[in-house]
């Protein structure tokens, strides 16, 4: 399977889920490193344009990632509390991700997004013992529409 991240050039190269663990989001708390990803390159772009400052849209690249198919488990949103998709996020969801993690199943764990739920994110776990099977397909400069950089 092909996931996409988009993250500032800078740290692009890093997919050891360092900042993650420095700077827990939705699925996972302080100290544990996942990598958020898409399913599709216009979530990912969508899931760091809800974030970003006009300052950071200059700077981006865009990872393709394969991770193997058979190790991936999917949360519905049947399954999370009814407030999931809220901004901040529920500490909750933290909370799934972290036994998610520390249960060691599966590499990638889909989610939905929050932002369009029918669209989905990949939370990679990077202390899982197929992580290495992770391949980086391509990394390049991400090119946006420059009508975003003028908001």
């Amino acid at each position: 399977m092909l996931v996409y991240r988009i993250t500032k050039r800078k740290f692009s190269a890093d997919i050891s889920g360092t900042g993650s663990a420095l700077f827990p989001g939705r699925w996972n708390k302080f100290g544990t490193p996942v990598l958020y990803t898409g399913e599709t390159k216009e979530i990912a772009l969508l899931e760091i344009l809800v974030n970003a400052s006009s300052l950071i849209i200059n700077d981006l690249d865009i990872l393709t990632l394969e991770i193997p198919d058979s190790s991936i488990s999917e949360l519905k949103i049947s399954e999370l509390p009814k407030n999931w998709f809220e901004y901040p996020s529920p500490s909750k969801l933290a909370d799934i991700g972290q036994e998610w993690v520390i249960k060691e199943e599966t590499l990638a764990l889909r989610v939905p997004s929050c932002i369009i739920q029918t669209s989905h994110n990949i939370i990679l776990n990077c202390n899982h013992k197929d992580f290495k099977e992770v391949k980086v397909n391509n990394h390049s400069k991400f090119e946006l529409d420059t009508r975003f950089t003028k908001r």
